[in-house]
Protein backbone atom coordinates (compact mmCIF):
# COMPACT_ATOMS: atom_id res chain seq x y z
CA UNK A 1 0.00 0.00 0.00
CA UNK A 2 1.42 3.30 -0.84
CA UNK A 3 2.30 5.65 1.84
CA UNK A 4 1.33 9.10 1.98
CA UNK A 5 3.69 10.76 0.30
CA UNK A 6 3.64 8.55 -2.17
CA UNK A 7 -0.37 9.44 -3.31
CA UNK A 8 0.00 12.76 -2.91
CA UNK A 9 2.63 12.66 -5.72
CA UNK A 10 0.86 11.01 -7.70
CA UNK A 11 -2.02 13.43 -7.20
CA UNK A 12 0.16 15.67 -8.15
CA UNK A 13 1.54 14.23 -11.37
CA UNK A 14 -1.97 13.48 -12.47
CA UNK A 15 -3.16 16.96 -12.29
CA UNK A 16 0.00 18.09 -13.73
CA UNK A 17 0.87 20.93 -10.79
CA UNK A 18 4.80 21.24 -11.14
CA UNK A 19 4.24 23.72 -9.03
CA UNK A 20 2.37 21.57 -5.93
CA UNK A 21 5.53 18.86 -6.17
CA UNK A 22 8.24 22.09 -6.41
CA UNK A 23 6.70 23.37 -3.19
CA UNK A 24 6.67 19.86 -1.53
CA UNK A 25 10.16 19.26 -2.60
CA UNK A 26 11.40 23.14 -1.23
CA UNK A 27 9.42 22.44 2.09
CA UNK A 28 10.90 18.48 2.74
CA UNK A 29 14.67 20.09 1.65
CA UNK A 30 14.18 23.00 4.35
CA UNK A 31 13.19 20.73 6.83
CA UNK A 32 16.32 17.93 5.71
CA UNK A 33 18.75 21.59 6.13
CA UNK A 34 16.83 22.33 9.72
CA UNK A 35 17.38 19.19 11.04
CA UNK A 36 20.70 18.20 9.97
CA UNK A 37 21.57 21.43 11.79
CA UNK A 38 20.54 20.43 15.10
CA UNK A 39 22.28 18.79 17.84
CA UNK A 40 21.68 17.34 21.22
CA UNK A 41 19.55 14.62 19.65
CA UNK A 42 19.84 11.73 17.02
CA UNK A 43 17.32 13.29 14.39
CA UNK A 44 18.84 10.34 12.06
CA UNK A 45 15.22 8.49 11.72
CA UNK A 46 13.35 11.42 10.77
CA UNK A 47 16.50 12.54 8.06
CA UNK A 48 15.74 9.28 6.52
CA UNK A 49 12.49 9.47 6.41
CA UNK A 50 12.53 12.79 4.38
CA UNK A 51 15.30 11.58 2.15
CA UNK A 52 13.11 8.99 1.10
CA UNK A 53 10.43 11.70 0.66
CA UNK A 54 12.54 13.22 -1.43
CA UNK A 55 13.44 10.68 -3.94
CA UNK A 56 9.76 10.40 -4.09
CA UNK A 57 9.06 13.57 -5.03
CA UNK A 58 12.34 13.50 -7.57
CA UNK A 59 10.64 10.41 -9.17
CA UNK A 60 7.08 12.52 -9.47
CA UNK A 61 8.86 15.42 -11.15
CA UNK A 62 10.77 12.91 -13.56
CA UNK A 63 7.46 11.41 -14.54
CA UNK A 64 6.05 14.82 -14.99
CA UNK A 65 8.51 15.82 -17.09
CA UNK A 66 8.55 12.58 -19.06
CA UNK A 67 5.02 13.35 -19.54
CA UNK A 68 3.97 9.79 -17.86
CA UNK A 69 0.86 10.93 -15.34
CA UNK A 70 -0.42 7.48 -14.58
CA UNK A 71 -0.03 6.33 -10.72
CA UNK A 72 3.23 5.74 -9.83
CA UNK A 73 3.85 4.76 -13.42
CA UNK A 74 3.57 1.54 -12.91
CA UNK A 75 1.01 1.47 -15.61
CA UNK A 76 1.16 2.64 -18.97
CA UNK A 77 -2.05 3.05 -21.66
CA UNK A 78 -1.88 0.58 -24.15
Amino acid sequence: MPNAIEQIVDAYVRLKNRRGLDELMMHRQRLAVDLKSRSGYDFSLPIGQIDEEIAIIEAGLSRLKSGDSTVSGTSRPV
